[in-house]
Protein backbone atom coordinates (compact mmCIF):
# COMPACT_ATOMS: atom_id res chain seq x y z
CA UNK A 1 0.00 0.00 0.00
CA UNK A 2 1.36 3.42 -0.95
CA UNK A 3 1.76 5.73 2.08
CA UNK A 4 -0.39 8.83 2.35
CA UNK A 5 2.74 11.02 2.28
CA UNK A 6 3.04 10.31 -1.47
CA UNK A 7 -0.24 12.11 -2.17
CA UNK A 8 1.18 15.69 -2.54
CA UNK A 9 3.82 14.72 -5.09
CA UNK A 10 1.45 12.45 -7.03
CA UNK A 11 -1.15 15.21 -7.28
CA UNK A 12 1.43 17.78 -8.36
CA UNK A 13 2.99 15.55 -11.01
CA UNK A 14 -0.32 14.18 -12.34
CA UNK A 15 -0.73 16.75 -15.19
CA UNK A 16 2.76 15.94 -16.47
CA UNK A 17 2.17 12.20 -16.18
CA UNK A 18 -1.00 12.56 -18.24
CA UNK A 19 1.03 14.13 -21.05
CA UNK A 20 3.35 11.10 -21.13
CA UNK A 21 0.42 8.65 -21.12
CA UNK A 22 -1.26 10.60 -23.93
CA UNK A 23 1.96 10.23 -25.94
CA UNK A 24 1.91 6.47 -25.38
CA UNK A 25 4.84 6.54 -22.94
CA UNK A 26 5.34 5.25 -19.40
CA UNK A 27 6.74 7.45 -16.66
CA UNK A 28 7.88 6.68 -13.11
CA UNK A 29 8.82 8.56 -9.96
CA UNK A 30 12.30 7.48 -8.86
CA UNK A 31 15.05 8.47 -6.48
CA UNK A 32 14.87 10.14 -3.12
CA UNK A 33 11.19 10.99 -3.28
CA UNK A 34 10.27 7.30 -3.47
CA UNK A 35 12.74 6.26 -0.77
CA UNK A 36 11.83 9.09 1.59
CA UNK A 37 8.16 8.58 0.87
CA UNK A 38 8.46 5.27 2.72
CA UNK A 39 10.86 6.19 5.54
CA UNK A 40 11.01 10.00 5.68
CA UNK A 41 14.05 12.24 5.39
CA UNK A 42 17.07 11.95 7.67
CA UNK A 43 16.57 14.34 10.55
CA UNK A 44 12.86 14.69 9.88
CA UNK A 45 11.09 17.11 7.60
CA UNK A 46 8.58 16.36 4.84
CA UNK A 47 9.50 13.72 2.29
CA UNK A 48 8.21 16.12 -0.35
CA UNK A 49 8.71 19.74 0.58
CA UNK A 50 8.82 23.04 -1.30
CA UNK A 51 12.55 22.58 -1.95
CA UNK A 52 12.27 19.04 -3.32
CA UNK A 53 13.26 18.24 -6.89
CA UNK A 54 11.27 15.62 -8.81
CA UNK A 55 13.15 12.83 -10.60
CA UNK A 56 11.32 10.82 -13.24
CA UNK A 57 12.36 8.03 -15.60
CA UNK A 58 10.59 7.05 -18.80
CA UNK A 59 10.84 4.90 -21.89
CA UNK A 60 10.54 8.08 -23.99
CA UNK A 61 13.73 9.15 -25.74
CA UNK A 62 15.22 12.60 -25.04
CA UNK A 63 13.68 14.21 -28.15
CA UNK A 64 10.29 12.80 -27.18
CA UNK A 65 10.62 14.05 -23.59
CA UNK A 66 11.45 17.50 -24.88
CA UNK A 67 8.36 17.49 -27.11
CA UNK A 68 6.10 16.24 -24.30
CA UNK A 69 7.09 18.97 -21.81
CA UNK A 70 7.01 21.78 -24.37
CA UNK A 71 4.07 24.04 -23.55
CA UNK A 72 3.84 22.71 -19.98
CA UNK A 73 7.28 23.64 -18.64
CA UNK A 74 8.00 27.24 -17.67
CA UNK A 75 11.68 26.78 -18.50
CA UNK A 76 13.70 24.04 -20.16
CA UNK A 77 17.38 23.15 -20.16
CA UNK A 78 19.07 20.58 -22.34
CA UNK A 79 22.64 20.38 -21.00
CA UNK A 80 22.11 16.73 -20.00
CA UNK A 81 20.28 15.69 -23.15
CA UNK A 82 23.21 13.65 -24.49
CA UNK A 83 23.00 11.61 -21.29
CA UNK A 84 19.23 11.21 -21.60
CA UNK A 85 18.15 13.91 -19.14
CA UNK A 86 15.82 16.81 -19.85
CA UNK A 87 15.48 19.39 -17.10
CA UNK A 88 12.62 21.78 -16.63
CA UNK A 89 10.70 23.84 -14.11
CA UNK A 90 6.97 24.24 -13.61
CA UNK A 91 5.33 26.51 -11.03
CA UNK A 92 8.66 26.85 -9.23
CA UNK A 93 9.32 23.10 -9.05
CA UNK A 94 12.41 21.59 -10.69
CA UNK A 95 12.00 18.34 -12.66
CA UNK A 96 14.64 16.03 -14.14
CA UNK A 97 13.26 13.49 -16.59
CA UNK A 98 15.61 10.77 -17.81
CA UNK A 99 15.27 8.07 -20.42
CA UNK A 100 15.69 4.54 -19.03
CA UNK A 101 19.38 3.87 -19.28
CA UNK A 102 22.39 1.84 -18.33
CA UNK A 103 25.65 3.66 -17.76
CA UNK A 104 29.14 2.57 -16.90
CA UNK A 105 32.59 4.10 -16.62
CA UNK A 106 35.37 2.80 -18.80
CA UNK A 107 38.55 2.12 -16.79
CA UNK A 108 40.26 5.35 -17.83
CA UNK A 109 37.29 7.71 -18.22
CA UNK A 110 35.62 10.27 -15.95
CA UNK A 111 32.47 10.31 -18.11
CA UNK A 112 29.83 7.61 -18.23
CA UNK A 113 28.98 5.72 -21.39
CA UNK A 114 25.22 5.89 -21.89
CA UNK A 115 22.87 3.45 -23.55
CA UNK A 116 19.11 4.06 -23.63
CA UNK A 117 16.60 1.31 -22.90
CA UNK A 118 12.89 0.53 -22.70
CA UNK A 119 12.74 -1.52 -19.48
CA UNK A 120 12.42 0.18 -16.10
CA UNK A 121 13.79 -2.93 -14.36
CA UNK A 122 17.02 -2.69 -16.34
CA UNK A 123 17.24 0.99 -15.46
CA UNK A 124 16.76 0.26 -11.74
CA UNK A 125 19.47 -2.42 -11.86
CA UNK A 126 22.00 0.31 -12.72
CA UNK A 127 21.07 2.44 -9.71
CA UNK A 128 23.47 2.82 -6.80
CA UNK A 129 21.65 1.01 -3.96
CA UNK A 130 18.54 -1.09 -3.66
CA UNK A 131 16.88 1.54 -1.44
CA UNK A 132 17.18 3.92 -4.40
CA UNK A 133 16.22 1.30 -7.00
CA UNK A 134 12.46 1.62 -6.58
CA UNK A 135 10.08 3.27 -9.04
CA UNK A 136 6.46 4.34 -8.69
CA UNK A 137 4.60 4.33 -12.00
CA UNK A 138 2.27 7.22 -12.72
CA UNK A 139 -0.64 7.46 -12.65
CA UNK A 140 -1.28 3.81 -11.60
CA UNK A 141 0.97 4.07 -8.47
CA UNK A 142 2.27 0.56 -9.12
CA UNK A 143 5.57 0.03 -7.30
CA UNK A 144 8.51 -1.54 -9.13
CA UNK A 145 10.96 -2.92 -6.60
CA UNK A 146 12.84 -5.73 -8.35
CA UNK A 147 15.79 -5.70 -5.95
CA UNK A 148 14.04 -5.62 -2.58
CA UNK A 149 14.75 -2.01 -1.69
CA UNK A 150 11.69 -1.71 0.53
CA UNK A 151 12.70 -4.79 2.51
CA UNK A 152 16.23 -3.43 2.86
CA UNK A 153 14.88 -0.16 4.23
CA UNK A 154 12.84 -2.07 6.79
CA UNK A 155 15.84 -4.24 7.74
CA UNK A 156 18.29 -1.33 7.89
CA UNK A 157 20.49 -2.88 5.22
CA UNK A 158 22.59 -1.20 2.51
CA UNK A 159 23.04 -3.27 -0.67
CA UNK A 160 23.75 -2.65 -4.33
CA UNK A 161 21.32 -4.03 -6.96
CA UNK A 162 24.20 -5.65 -8.85
CA UNK A 163 27.38 -7.13 -7.48
CA UNK A 164 29.03 -4.28 -5.51
CA UNK A 165 32.23 -4.43 -7.53
CA UNK A 166 30.26 -4.01 -10.74
CA UNK A 167 28.17 -1.21 -9.27
CA UNK A 168 31.18 0.68 -7.91
CA UNK A 169 33.08 0.18 -11.15
CA UNK A 170 30.14 1.69 -13.04
CA UNK A 171 30.38 4.84 -10.91
CA UNK A 172 33.13 4.96 -8.27
CA UNK A 173 31.48 7.90 -6.52
CA UNK A 174 28.97 5.36 -5.20
CA UNK A 175 31.61 4.23 -2.70
CA UNK A 176 31.52 7.64 -1.04
CA UNK A 177 27.75 7.79 -1.44
CA UNK A 178 27.54 4.51 0.49
CA UNK A 179 28.96 6.32 3.50
CA UNK A 180 26.24 8.99 3.26
CA UNK A 181 23.41 6.48 3.10
CA UNK A 182 24.87 4.31 5.85
CA UNK A 183 25.09 7.34 8.13
CA UNK A 184 21.98 9.22 7.02
CA UNK A 185 19.55 6.30 7.15
CA UNK A 186 21.27 4.11 9.74
CA UNK A 187 21.86 1.33 7.20
CA UNK A 188 24.36 -1.45 7.83
CA UNK A 189 26.48 -2.24 4.77
CA UNK A 190 25.75 -5.75 3.51
CA UNK A 191 28.40 -8.44 3.33
CA UNK A 192 30.74 -7.78 0.44
CA UNK A 193 29.99 -4.08 0.06
CA UNK A 194 32.73 -2.92 2.45
CA UNK A 195 35.21 -5.39 0.96
CA UNK A 196 34.42 -4.08 -2.53
CA UNK A 197 35.18 -0.50 -1.43
CA UNK A 198 38.48 -1.67 0.05
CA UNK A 199 39.45 -3.31 -3.23
CA UNK A 200 38.27 -0.47 -5.49
CA UNK A 201 39.05 2.58 -3.34
CA UNK A 202 41.70 3.92 -5.70
CA UNK A 203 39.15 4.04 -8.53
CA UNK A 204 37.50 7.11 -7.01
CA UNK A 205 40.43 9.07 -8.41
CA UNK A 206 38.80 8.99 -11.87
CA UNK A 207 35.81 10.93 -10.50
CA UNK A 208 35.96 14.71 -10.87
CA UNK A 209 36.94 16.71 -7.80
CA UNK A 210 33.67 18.63 -8.03
CA UNK A 211 31.54 15.48 -7.74
CA UNK A 212 33.62 14.20 -4.83
CA UNK A 213 33.32 17.58 -3.10
CA UNK A 214 29.55 17.68 -3.47
CA UNK A 215 29.17 14.14 -2.11
CA UNK A 216 31.45 14.90 0.84
CA UNK A 217 29.31 17.94 1.65
CA UNK A 218 26.18 15.79 1.60
CA UNK A 219 27.74 13.28 3.97
CA UNK A 220 28.81 15.98 6.40
CA UNK A 221 25.35 17.50 6.78
CA UNK A 222 23.41 14.34 7.62
CA UNK A 223 22.30 14.52 11.27
CA UNK A 224 24.94 12.02 12.51
CA UNK A 225 27.74 11.63 9.96
CA UNK A 226 30.23 9.77 12.18
CA UNK A 227 29.44 6.24 10.95
CA UNK A 228 29.93 7.39 7.37
CA UNK A 229 33.23 9.13 8.11
CA UNK A 230 34.53 6.00 9.86
CA UNK A 231 33.52 3.96 6.80
CA UNK A 232 35.51 6.09 4.34
CA UNK A 233 38.56 6.01 6.62
CA UNK A 234 38.55 2.31 7.48
CA UNK A 235 38.04 1.19 3.89
CA UNK A 236 40.96 3.30 2.66
CA UNK A 237 38.68 5.44 0.50
CA UNK A 238 39.53 8.72 2.27
CA UNK A 239 43.22 8.22 1.48
CA UNK A 240 42.44 8.93 -2.19
CA UNK A 241 40.56 12.22 -1.83
CA UNK A 242 41.18 13.44 1.74
CA UNK A 243 44.46 11.89 2.91
CA UNK A 244 44.76 14.34 5.82
CA UNK A 245 41.91 12.50 7.56
CA UNK A 246 43.41 8.98 7.90
CA UNK A 247 46.74 10.66 8.73
CA UNK A 248 45.14 11.69 12.04
CA UNK A 249 45.29 8.07 13.18
CA UNK A 250 48.57 8.80 14.96
CA UNK A 251 50.47 5.93 16.50
CA UNK A 252 49.77 5.97 20.21
CA UNK A 253 52.87 6.31 22.38
CA UNK A 254 52.41 4.52 25.75
CA UNK A 255 54.83 6.96 27.41
CA UNK A 256 53.57 10.27 25.99
CA UNK A 257 49.89 9.49 26.04
CA UNK A 258 47.44 11.66 24.11
CA UNK A 259 43.93 11.22 22.82
CA UNK A 260 43.28 9.52 19.49
CA UNK A 261 43.21 12.52 17.14
CA UNK A 262 41.15 10.75 14.47
CA UNK A 263 38.49 9.59 16.95
CA UNK A 264 38.49 13.07 18.51
CA UNK A 265 38.02 14.73 15.11
CA UNK A 266 35.08 12.54 14.16
CA UNK A 267 33.53 13.14 17.58
CA UNK A 268 33.86 16.91 17.10
CA UNK A 269 32.16 16.71 13.71
CA UNK A 270 29.30 14.72 15.25
CA UNK A 271 28.90 17.25 18.10
CA UNK A 272 28.39 20.22 15.78
CA UNK A 273 25.07 21.08 14.20
CA UNK A 274 24.67 20.07 10.53
CA UNK A 275 25.98 23.33 9.10
CA UNK A 276 28.20 22.63 6.11
CA UNK A 277 30.96 25.16 6.80
CA UNK A 278 31.00 24.42 10.52
CA UNK A 279 31.33 20.70 9.94
CA UNK A 280 34.04 21.18 7.35
CA UNK A 281 35.94 23.23 9.92
CA UNK A 282 35.42 20.50 12.50
CA UNK A 283 36.71 17.91 10.04
CA UNK A 284 39.86 19.93 9.30
CA UNK A 285 40.50 21.61 12.65
CA UNK A 286 43.30 19.25 13.77
CA UNK A 287 44.83 18.24 10.42
CA UNK A 288 48.01 20.10 11.37
CA UNK A 289 48.70 17.85 14.35
CA UNK A 290 50.62 15.06 12.58
CA UNK A 291 53.09 17.62 11.17
CA UNK A 292 53.55 19.45 14.47
CA UNK A 293 53.63 16.59 16.98
CA UNK A 294 56.64 16.69 19.29
CA UNK A 295 57.57 14.93 22.53
CA UNK A 296 59.09 16.65 25.53
CA UNK A 297 59.38 16.37 29.30
CA UNK A 298 55.80 17.53 29.72
CA UNK A 299 54.40 15.08 27.19
CA UNK A 300 53.23 15.44 23.62
CA UNK A 301 52.74 18.87 22.03
CA UNK A 302 51.25 20.16 18.80
CA UNK A 303 52.52 23.73 18.77
CA UNK A 304 51.11 25.91 15.98
CA UNK A 305 48.96 23.10 14.59
CA UNK A 306 46.21 25.68 14.11
CA UNK A 307 48.32 27.76 11.70
CA UNK A 308 49.76 24.72 9.92
CA UNK A 309 46.31 23.18 9.76
CA UNK A 310 44.82 26.30 8.20
CA UNK A 311 47.37 26.12 5.37
CA UNK A 312 46.71 22.41 4.87
CA UNK A 313 42.96 23.04 4.88
CA UNK A 314 43.30 25.68 2.20
CA UNK A 315 45.39 23.38 0.00
CA UNK A 316 43.03 20.41 0.29
CA UNK A 317 39.89 22.49 -0.29
CA UNK A 318 41.49 24.03 -3.36
CA UNK A 319 42.22 20.52 -4.67
CA UNK A 320 38.55 19.64 -4.13
CA UNK A 321 37.50 22.75 -6.06
CA UNK A 322 35.69 24.51 -3.22
CA UNK A 323 34.74 28.13 -3.80
CA UNK A 324 37.06 30.88 -2.65
CA UNK A 325 34.52 31.99 -0.04
CA UNK A 326 34.24 28.47 1.39
CA UNK A 327 38.02 28.07 1.53
CA UNK A 328 38.51 31.42 3.25
CA UNK A 329 35.79 30.70 5.82
CA UNK A 330 36.84 27.17 6.75
CA UNK A 331 40.57 27.86 6.86
CA UNK A 332 39.89 30.93 9.03
CA UNK A 333 37.89 28.85 11.50
CA UNK A 334 40.72 26.31 11.66
CA UNK A 335 43.26 29.09 12.23
CA UNK A 336 41.23 30.66 15.05
CA UNK A 337 39.94 27.56 16.85
CA UNK A 338 42.60 27.79 19.60
CA UNK A 339 42.44 31.56 20.09
CA UNK A 340 40.10 31.38 23.07
CA UNK A 341 42.58 29.19 24.99
CA UNK A 342 45.21 31.95 24.89
CA UNK A 343 43.06 34.20 27.08
CA UNK A 344 42.78 32.06 30.18
CA UNK A 345 43.70 34.93 32.54
CA UNK A 346 40.75 37.08 31.53
CA UNK A 347 39.58 39.12 28.59
CA UNK A 348 40.27 42.81 28.09
CA UNK A 349 37.92 44.85 25.94
CA UNK A 350 40.77 45.22 23.46
CA UNK A 351 41.21 41.44 23.20
CA UNK A 352 37.47 41.03 22.70
CA UNK A 353 37.42 43.56 19.89
CA UNK A 354 40.32 41.87 18.12
CA UNK A 355 38.72 38.45 18.52
CA UNK A 356 35.46 39.74 17.04
CA UNK A 357 37.32 41.56 14.26
CA UNK A 358 39.36 38.50 13.30
CA UNK A 359 36.35 36.16 13.34
CA UNK A 360 34.02 38.60 11.59
CA UNK A 361 30.79 36.93 10.42
CA UNK A 362 32.21 33.52 11.45
CA UNK A 363 32.07 34.39 15.16
CA UNK A 364 29.01 32.26 15.93
CA UNK A 365 30.44 29.24 14.14
CA UNK A 366 33.79 29.74 15.86
CA UNK A 367 32.19 29.64 19.30
CA UNK A 368 30.33 26.45 18.33
CA UNK A 369 33.54 24.85 17.05
CA UNK A 370 35.39 25.67 20.28
CA UNK A 371 32.59 24.14 22.36
CA UNK A 372 32.50 20.99 20.21
CA UNK A 373 36.29 20.69 20.37
CA UNK A 374 36.04 19.88 24.06
CA UNK A 375 35.66 16.08 24.10
CA UNK A 376 37.46 15.47 27.38
CA UNK A 377 35.97 13.08 29.92
CA UNK A 378 37.24 15.34 32.70
CA UNK A 379 34.01 16.99 33.84
CA UNK A 380 35.78 19.79 35.71
CA UNK A 381 37.91 20.69 32.68
CA UNK A 382 34.87 20.63 30.40
CA UNK A 383 32.86 22.77 32.81
CA UNK A 384 35.69 25.32 33.07
CA UNK A 385 35.90 25.64 29.29
CA UNK A 386 32.13 26.00 29.09
CA UNK A 387 32.18 28.82 31.63
CA UNK A 388 34.96 30.58 29.73
CA UNK A 389 32.98 30.45 26.47
CA UNK A 390 29.82 31.60 28.26
CA UNK A 391 31.72 34.55 29.71
CA UNK A 392 33.15 35.37 26.29
CA UNK A 393 29.72 35.38 24.68
CA UNK A 394 28.27 37.54 27.46
CA UNK A 395 31.10 40.04 27.19
CA UNK A 396 30.82 40.16 23.41
CA UNK A 397 27.09 40.76 23.63
CA UNK A 398 27.70 43.61 26.05
CA UNK A 399 30.32 45.18 23.80
CA UNK A 400 28.12 44.67 20.75
CA UNK A 401 25.39 46.70 22.44
CA UNK A 402 27.83 49.55 23.02
CA UNK A 403 30.10 49.44 19.99
CA UNK A 404 28.58 47.61 17.00
CA UNK A 405 31.33 44.97 16.86
CA UNK A 406 30.10 43.60 13.55
CA UNK A 407 31.27 46.82 11.89
CA UNK A 408 34.58 47.59 13.60
CA UNK A 409 36.36 50.27 11.61
CA UNK A 410 38.19 53.56 12.28
CA UNK A 411 36.00 56.41 13.49
CA UNK A 412 37.19 58.56 10.57
CA UNK A 413 37.15 57.53 6.93
CA UNK A 414 39.79 58.21 4.29
CA UNK A 415 38.24 61.46 3.11
CA UNK A 416 38.11 62.80 6.68
CA UNK A 417 41.72 61.77 7.29
CA UNK A 418 42.92 63.60 4.17
CA UNK A 419 40.99 66.74 5.16
CA UNK A 420 42.27 66.63 8.74
CA UNK A 421 45.91 66.15 7.75
CA UNK A 422 45.83 68.22 4.57
CA UNK A 423 47.18 65.41 2.40
CA UNK A 424 46.10 63.69 -0.79
CA UNK A 425 45.48 60.01 -1.59
CA UNK A 426 48.45 57.75 -0.99
CA UNK A 427 50.28 55.48 1.40
CA UNK A 428 50.04 57.92 4.31
CA UNK A 429 46.25 57.71 4.30
CA UNK A 430 46.43 53.93 4.67
CA UNK A 431 48.93 54.25 7.51
CA UNK A 432 46.69 56.76 9.28
CA UNK A 433 43.64 54.53 8.94
CA UNK A 434 45.63 51.57 10.30
CA UNK A 435 46.61 53.68 13.31
CA UNK A 436 43.00 54.71 13.92
CA UNK A 437 41.86 51.09 13.67
CA UNK A 438 44.37 50.12 16.36
CA UNK A 439 43.02 52.93 18.55
CA UNK A 440 39.50 51.67 18.00
CA UNK A 441 40.48 48.08 18.83
CA UNK A 442 42.44 49.07 21.94
CA UNK A 443 40.09 51.68 23.39
CA UNK A 444 36.73 51.41 21.67
CA UNK A 445 34.67 54.39 20.50
CA UNK A 446 36.26 57.69 21.62
CA UNK A 447 34.21 60.26 19.71
CA UNK A 448 35.21 62.30 16.67
CA UNK A 449 36.88 65.16 18.54
CA UNK A 450 39.19 62.89 20.53
CA UNK A 451 39.99 60.76 17.50
CA UNK A 452 40.97 63.87 15.52
CA UNK A 453 43.22 64.95 18.39
CA UNK A 454 44.86 61.49 18.49
CA UNK A 455 45.34 61.54 14.73
CA UNK A 456 47.01 64.95 14.85
CA UNK A 457 49.36 63.87 17.61
CA UNK A 458 50.28 60.73 15.70
CA UNK A 459 50.91 62.71 12.50
CA UNK A 460 53.27 65.11 14.28
CA UNK A 461 55.43 62.15 15.32
CA UNK A 462 55.80 60.80 11.80
CA UNK A 463 59.18 61.36 10.12
CA UNK A 464 59.59 63.92 7.34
Amino acid sequence: MIPERFRPVVEEVAPLAERFVAAGKRVYLVGGIVRDGFVGRPGGGPAFGPDSDVDLTTDARPDEIEAIVQGWADALWLQGKAFGTIGCTHAGRRFEITTHRAEAYSPDSRKPEVRFGDDVAADLARRDFTVNAMALELPSLELSDPHGGLADLAAGRLRTPLDPEESFSDDPLRMLRAARFAAGYGLEPAHGLVEAIERLAARIEIVSAERVRDELDKLLVVPSPDAGIWLVVRTGLAAHFLPELPALALEQDPVHRHKDVLAHTIAVVAKTRPDRLLRLAALFHDVGKPRTRAFGPGGVTFHHHDVVGARMTRARMEALRYSRDDIDAVSRLVELHLRLHTYQLGWTDSALRRYARDAGPLLGRLDELVRADCTTRDKQKAAALGRRIDELEDRLAELETREQLDAIRPELDGVQVMAELGIGPGRDVGRALAFLLEVRLDEGLLGEAEVRRRLGAWWEQQPG
